[in-house]
């Protein structure tokens, strides 16, 4: 395949990604409106366990499979990649079957570990959501593994569709259902929740038909690449799913990393507050501004900034391949400036405006704007830990990845308790942040021992964006007084749109200014972006 034709399928596949995550961020808010803090509180409970059981019964399929058919492809050795892909369907329908019973009949198990007596939810209510959302599992495990298979034949189109579709099915279903029952039927929030997860079975049923459409119509194309097959190679299926395992052990641990620190919380949250003296009501409130609403808003400065570091990974892994060791040092540097100075200023406008932010999409709450302020700069480890592990990917020590997350999990598992019962909820975010900031600390030594990479630029590039941050946390601080004083946010969400977009307006043209005046912008995008080379030009 040309290069053009790789380019193409690897920007439709990114592509289809993007779309399918501002879907998934964008449903949210009218989801708040329908179902209010208590319906996310019990969504939340539910997607966290289908999220983890999925991620282990897909077992990082879609790469793995996707790596190894491609390399058996570049060998000539299609019927190797036809063989995973046909006794594959069988493993994975069967691990879907496995993984919703145990979900589905350990339900009433889990549901007594995540909420207390006093919830204003029963036993019942956790354990029908849970049910409901794990009739999914039966269809998804298969679908990423035709996902897999098509991508190993370079042909992005059916993943990025489907994709797509599944999400657009998904939302309209849950939306439709939750708004149906509770404003038409008039029927219990619990119920209208029930349908909202069973919304990932609509969607995934979506998704799997777009696959086996394109199935169908490549069939003939597939079938005349078996008849080039060379022959050559003889592998059991022993070897084959050893092969496979390595390639997804890595992809399972880093995809887990979010719902895992939620699993953590959804376990443990309720009963550390109890402890604390905090009523549930309260207690499931504040699970769903975390875990929820406030999780939705954090993770969009995450993904924005992480796709363009990120962008930058297919080159440092080349680099590293082919013994390019000053060139890899500084794509590596680049990559590590490029985060930080995203994500940090991001994060932290989001800290400050946590108030109005939160107003502004979703509705006033004090509460909410005040676990916001706390919850925004744990975006900053994670966006680390997420390229960072790419990084290691790359340059093929992935197992340190894993070490990381098992460290910074456990750390959450052991703080978590204790944290929350001296602080609140204010103790789950911070061990949440401590347990990030030990898995970044061990990736990013790993990367220095593995590589050489000296972090002495990046330190002092991001002395010089601390600064700038400094700078911009001051300015949006007085905008943000002197708005209060005139457009009060709590009256409104259109005056807290207005605050949050002029504070932010602001705060992001003196952050930028400043970049610019002082070179910065030049360092890290001159080469992408030719207007921002003063020195050229001057």
């Amino acid at each position: 395949m040309s290069t053009s034709n790789i380019l193409r399928g690897t920007f439709i596949l990114t592509l289809g990604t993007m779309i399918s995550r501002v879907l998934g961020l964008v449903y949210i808010f009218p989801f708040y409106a329908l179902v209010g803090k208590s319906g996310g509180e019990l969504y939340t409970y539910a997607y966290v366990l289908y999220s983890v059981v999925l991620s282990i019964a897909t077992m990082g399929v879609p790469l793995a499979v996707s790596k190894f058919v491609a390399k058996y492809n570049a060998l000539e050795e299609y019927a190797v990649g036809r063989k995973l892909f046909s006794s594959g369907l069988l493993l994975m329908s069967i691990t879907g079957i496995v993984s919703f019973l145990i979900l589905y009949i350990m339900a009433p198990v889990f549901s007594p570990m995540i909420i207390n007596e006093s919830s204003k939810h029963s036993f019942d209510d956790v354990t029908l959501v849970i049910r409901m959302v794990s009739f999914a599992l039966l269809l998804v495990p298969v679908m990423s593994l035709i996902r897999g298979f098509f991508q190993g034949h370079e042909s992005m189109g059916p993943t990025a569709v489907s994709q797509v579709v599944e999400q657009i099915a998904r939302i309209i279903f849950l939306l439709g259902s939750v708004y149906i029952i509770i404003n038409v039927t008039e029927g219990s929030l619990p119920t209208a929740i029930g349908y909202a997860t069973f919304g990932a079975f609509i969607g995934a049923l979506a998704g799997l038909g777009i696959l086996i459409w394109y199935w169908f119509s490549r069939k003939r194309h597939l079938d005349t690449l078996l008849e080039q097959d060379k022959g050559n190679v003889e592998i059991s299926y022993k070897e084959m799913y050893k092969e496979i395992l390595l390639y997804a052990a890595p992809f399972v641990f880093v995809g887990l990393a979010m719902p895992l620190y939620q699993l953590v919380d959804t376990f443990t949250f309720n009963k550390a507050m109890l402890l604390a003296g905090v009523d549930s009501d309260t207690s499931g409130d504040t699970f769903a501004i975390i875990n929820t609403y406030g999780q939705k808003l954090v993770i969009i400065p995450v993904t924005l900034a992480t796709a363009f570091a990120l962008s930058l990974l297919p080159a440092v892994t080349k680099s590293f391949i082919n013994n390019e060791s000053d060139v890899l040092q500084r794509q590596l540097s680049t990559t590590f400036q490029i985060l930080m100075f995203l994500t940090v200023p991001a994060c932290i406008g989001l800290a400050i405006l946590g108030g109005p932010a939160y107003a502004a999409f979703y509705s006033y709450d004090e509460l909410g704007g005040y676990l916001l302020t706390w919850y925004a700069p744990t975006a900053i480890p994670l966006a680390i830990f997420t390229v960072t592990a790419s990084v290691l990917q790359g340059i093929n020590k992935q197992k340190y990845t894993v070490y990381g997350l098992a460290i910074g999990v456990a750390l959450k598992l052991i703080l978590n308790y204790p944290l929350i019962f001296f602080m609140e909820a204010e103790g789950s975010i911070v061990a949440t942040a401590i347990g990030y900031m030990a898995s970044v600390v061990i990736n990013l030594w790993a990367i220095q021992k593995f590589t050489g990479f000296s972090y002495s630029i990046v330190l002092r590039r991001g002395m010089l964006m601390t600064i700038f941050n400094a700078i911009m946390i001051a300015a949006v601080l007085v905008v943000l007084q002197l708005l209060e004083g005139f457009i009060p946010y709590s009256e409104g969400r259109l005056q807290a749109i207005i605050v949050v977009a002029v504070s932010g307006l602001v705060g992001a043209g003196i952050y930028f200014f400043l970049s610019y005046r002082s070179n910065l912008l030049m360092y890290l995008f001159g080469n992408r972006f030719s207007f921002l080379n003063r020195k050229e030009r001057g």
